[in-house]
């Protein structure tokens, strides 16, 4: 099986996904002429894209965006990064599932959910509201990235129920976004992931190799992305650590703290600085697309038991 062959196969995504199974290039098609650049036929005789060109990688995000969750004039600034929907889609319903109370998911502008690290691509508030009805408010210390996502909310008139703030100190993630009183239900993070751009550019040589590239060097990054989406001193033990210590103080203010986990070796460190911090709950969500693996890690202040979150229904533990 071929590196995109391997990207097509998504049987491993939460039961809600809308992506399961491969994409339907037929349909895409339908809603996106302009996808039509970009297809051909692979090795097995399947229509698919070239997963190592990021024009026709942006080109299907903005297909399914339009196709599945109604998105129009999505663009992302070149070199910025372009995620897969498919697994953004699934952090969302796993997250959802935290706030799932007798099986029912809460839906509706009640609900309210905190981007960290937002993007230009703006791609959790988009589908996240689109697929729930859910309020967002994104952050992100990048002013253009923040610039680019406020003109595709704006273009979609969803600046009612997506909100974006800048963070202005590198060093904090929850200070300074969250005000004095305000509450979420969740939080999400992609966090960056390498330690630096040597870590970073090789993460890039493997996907490049899997992908059926070969060679020592990626000329490109299929999935793009500036410094501090892709990586920051110490790598996302350390974000996470930070993201984990800081949450302390907003612990009234968030019911579920979340975070994407990319390396499993990072899990000890984790989930020591969660013990130090005196969570009442934690919780390790294990995700896969492919061959890919990654998890989701969750955090509580609130004792599920005997509190009732700011939706004024009851939390208990499964």
């Amino acid at each position: 099986m071929s590196g995109v062959d391997l990207l097509l196969e998504k049987s491993g995504l939460h039961p809600r996904n809308q992506h399961r199974g491969q994409y339907n290039f037929d349909q895409l098609l339908e809603t996106s002429p302009e996808l039509a650049h970009f297809v051909k036929l692979n090795a097995y005789h399947n229509a698919s894209i070239d997963f190592a060109n990021p024009q026709a990688v942006k080109a299907l995000n903005r297909a399914l965006l339009l196709q599945f969750y109604g998105i129009h004039d999505w663009d992302i600034p070149a070199g910025y990064l372009c995620p897969p929907i498919p697994g953004r889609a699934d952090y969302l319903h796993h997250v959802a599932d935290l706030l799932a109370l007798g099986g029912n998911i809460p839906t509706g502008e009640q609900v309210r959910a905190l981007d960290v690290g937002v993007g230009a691509n703006v791609i959790y508030p988009l589908i996240g509201q689109r697929m729930y009805g859910w309020r967002f408010v994104g952050s992100d210390i990048d002013a253009t990235a923040l610039a680019n996502a406020r003109r595709i909310v704006k273009s979609n008139a969803l600046d009612a129920v997506i909100e974006l703030r800048l963070q202005v100190s590198p060093v904090h993630i929850f200070k300074g976004i969250i005000g004095e009183g305000e509450t979420f239900d969740l939080s999400l993070c992609n966090p960056p992931f390498h330690a630096s751009i040597d870590e970073a550019s090789a993460g890039s040589r493997r996907k490049w190799h899997n992908l059926g590239r070969g060679g020592a060097v990626a000329p490109r990054l299929n999935f793009g992305g500036q410094g501090a989406e892709l990586y920051c001193e110490g790598g996302e033990q350390v974000f996470i650590r930070r993201m984990i210590q800081e949450s302390v103080q907003f612990a009234p203010q968030c019911r579920w703290f979340t975070t994407l986990v990319s390396k499993a070796a990072s899990l000890p460190c984790i989930y020591r600085a969660l013990k130090q911090a005196g969570v009442a709950d934690m919780k390790t969500i294990d995700m896969t697309q492919g061959q890919k693996r990654s998890r989701i890690v969750a955090w509580t202040f609130v004792e599920a038991s005997s509190s009732q979150d700011r939706l004024g229904l009851v939390v208990s533990t499964p």
